[in-house]
Parts: structure tokens; sequence; C-alpha cells
């Protein structure tokens, strides 16, 4: 079957603030097209997206939509050792004639060990290729990037970087994710890469903007008691700033919620949007900071809570969170997020922590009981084929849908 990416843009009229027009806009190419990312520079829209076939390629392609039509789409590279992923997924810029893009290459066979790749060009040809971002060497985690254009001709760039995580102490349970931040040239040179944050959330998206004194960076912190908040470093005055919350939610999980903020900006004032469950209380929130300062006001509730929450981690060190949730919110709403590890034949362990930490709990008993305990739907995860364009463990997904009555996804 085709399948083709479909937008919906929102433009804004003239003739009144309360005005606006939504139009369709169509776009179809070839098939299995996803991680799409579309970003905006003046007039011109630039979309970009992988398109992938299981045990093939996958191909990172770009088009532009300019004058009602869309380009002929470009092929930026290709691969068979990408790492393909829904949450973590590629990130480009466009400034004047120069376009920076990134994709994710498996350092080595560990699932979640993977590298950022950037290729800068000019919309008509290549100026550097295929080159490394994360220069430490160190066989984990990189990943969830977001760019824009800088003011020299260059791009500004932040991604979370796990070479923390990986040490040679005896405990077991991996070290804290960080945030960094670099600059791109114009000729595709890394430069003043800095770490802004040493302890942050494993995978949850990043964004970044620039605000009329210097870049600022949004993404969830994670403390040590487990508090995942929203917070944001600024570049004022030739130096990072500490980084400080937007808001207090106090928002305390065990397991990454891979969800992350946004930010967008304009010339006075600066708007970070962000879902919290702080209080077991689902809800995504905004807040604006006038003059592009530090300092955000009360934030103000976009909706009344969420359709539906994925629990995994949390599921797993208390089971009865399951049961609780759904007799406040009603099973429909509750989601448990299963990431199962193939240990033999027809045998699958479930794993926590972003599929890092073992339990010794078999899958289908698991799958089991998180229905009996009020699941209305499970999101089944194959450690083993994730990012590696393999599609789904047939026999894994057949083997719980067989035993269970809730849907599975």
């Amino acid at each position: 079957m085709n399948k083709s990416v479909l937008l919906l843009l929102i433009i804004l009229a003239s003739c009144s603030k309360n005005d606006f027009v939504v139009e369709d806009v169509p776009f179809s190419f070839g098939e299995n097209n996803a991680q799409s990312n579309l970003v905006s520079n003046g007039d011109l829209l630039t979309l970009s997206w992988i398109s992938s076939v299981e045990d093939s390629n996958a191909n990172l392609f770009y088009s532009q939509y300019k004058d009602n039509n869309w380009s002929v789409p470009t092929s930026i590279a290709s691969g068979s050792d990408w790492f393909v992923n829904w949450a973590d997924f590629p990130a480009h810029a466009v400034n004047e004639n120069l376009i920076l893009t990134s994709y994710l290459k498996k350092s080595d066979s560990g699932t979640y060990n993977y590298d950022i790749f950037l290729n800068l060009e000019t919309l008509s040809g290549k100026i550097k290729k295929n080159f490394l971002l994360n220069t430490d060497g160190v066989k984990a985690e990189h990943g969830f990037v977001s760019m824009i254009p800088s003011n020299d001709k260059g791009f500004f760039i932040t991604w979370l970087d796990g070479r923390n995580t990986v040490d040679d102490s005896k405990d077991d349970h991996h070290k804290a994710m960080t945030i960094r931040f670099a600059e791109i040239t114009n000729t595709g040179d890394i430069i003043n890469e800095v770490e802004l944050d040493a302890t942050t959330c494993d995978c949850c998206q990043t964004s970044i903007a620039k605000t009329t004194q210097g870049p600022i960076v949004v993404y969830r912190n994670r403390s040590e008691n487990e508090i995942r908040d929203i917070y944001i470093s600024r570049y004022r005055n030739n130096t990072w700033e500490k980084p400080r919350a937007v808001h207090n939610d106090g928002w305390e999980i065990n397991g990454c919620p891979v969800n992350g903020p946004k930010v967008v900006v304009n010339s006075s004032n600066t708007a970070v949007a962000w879902f919290t469950a702080a209080g077991g209380k689902p809800k995504v929130n905004i807040s604006f900071s006038t003059s592009n300062e530090a300092d955000f006001k009360s934030p103000i509730q976009l909706n009344a809570g969420a359709d539906k929450i994925a629990i995994n981690t949390k599921a797993v060190q208390n089971p009865n969170f399951i049961k609780e949730a759904s007799e406040v919110f009603g099973s429909q709403c509750i989601v448990s997020s299963i990431d199962a590890k193939k240990v033999r034949e027809n045998k699958w362990e479930v794993y926590f922590d972003n599929g890092r930490e073992p339990t010794g709990k078999d899958v289908i008993e698991w799958a089991q009981e998180v229905e009996t305990l009020g699941a209305g739907e499970i999101m089944l995860t194959s450690i083993d084929q994730e990012g590696t364009k393999k599609g789904f463990d047939i026999d894994l997904n057949k083997m719980v849908s067989e035993l269970i009555t809730i849907p599975l996804i």
C-alpha cells in the first residue's frame, strides 16, 4: 500500500486577529515514510523524513514547499545501520541557502547505543557530508536533536548526550543523561561546544529558540528525587546561565515520560508549552516570559487532561498504580507500556527504565496482569527490534494478543 504524509497548515489571515484559514496540503512520496519534521523559514517550508523498508537502507529526504508546490524530494543520506525511532527523529534547519540535517547511526550492537551524524549542504549541493556531532567516542545514547539558524549563517544545535551514563563502577544503574550545545559554522565546523546540564531526563525531546539576546534551550530536567520538570538555559553576555525551572510543577516520576517541551519566541516574548502529570493530574501548560526574561508567568492550562497516558516504570515498581489510575480516570485512558527482551525461544522478559533494567517478570504473565489491574490497552515494544527497521516481533505480538482481550498497539 502506498503511504503518504499529509500536512495540515494553519495560516493566519490579516483581515482579523480572530480569523484563520485551515488548509490541507497533501504530500505523497513512496512507501514507509515516517519521522517527519516540518520547519518554516520565512515564506519557505521544508519537510524532512525517513523512508525505509525492512532489512533495507533507511533514507533521509527533504522537500520544500514554495509557490503552492512541493519540490522534487532530495536524498540527503542513507544507511543500513541507522537507529530509526518514533520518538527520536531527524532534525533540520535552514539558513538562507544552507540546510543542516541530522540522523542517528548505531555505534555498536547495544539497543540504545547510537551517534548523531550531520550533513551540511546548499540547496544545490553538499558542503560537508556525514560528520559526527558527538565526538566523545563513548558507546552510549546520543540524540533528541534540536537546531535553528544562527545570526552568522551557521546554526545553533542542542542534544541529549549519554557519555556519562557509561562508566566502570560496579553500580548496575546507568548514570544521568546530559544536555549539550554547540554551534555549526557555514563550513561545517563544530565550535563552542558546552554541557548545559549534567542531569536531564533520558529521552524527552529538546527545544531551542533564538531571542534578540542569544539562544535559549528548553528541556526536561531530572533531580536526585526524580522530579522531572521543564528547565531553561539562556545564553547571555557571552556565557550560559545556570538552568532554572520554567515552573516548579514537582512532577515526580521514576521513568522518562518521553514528552519534551516546545519553545517559541518573537521580538519580545518567549512561550514554553509542556506536558505534566504532577499530583496525578495530566495536563498541558503554556507559560510566557515578557521581554524574553528568565522569569515566567504562572502557567495557563491548555486542556483539562490527557486522553490517554502510557505507564511503564511506575507500573513495574507499583502494579497497583494501574488499578488506582484506571479507577480514577477509566480504563480507556490507561495504556500499559511494556518493553520486552527475548531471553530464549518463546520467552521474553519485561524491562523498565527505557528498556535498560530487567525485572525478572515474564512478558506474557505481565500483560495478563496489567489487563486484570485495569489497563485499557497495551503498547508492546520489542527491545531487540527497536530502531533496527526489522518491523514487529510477530511471534511476541501473536503470543500476547492471543492471551489478552484488550487492544495491543
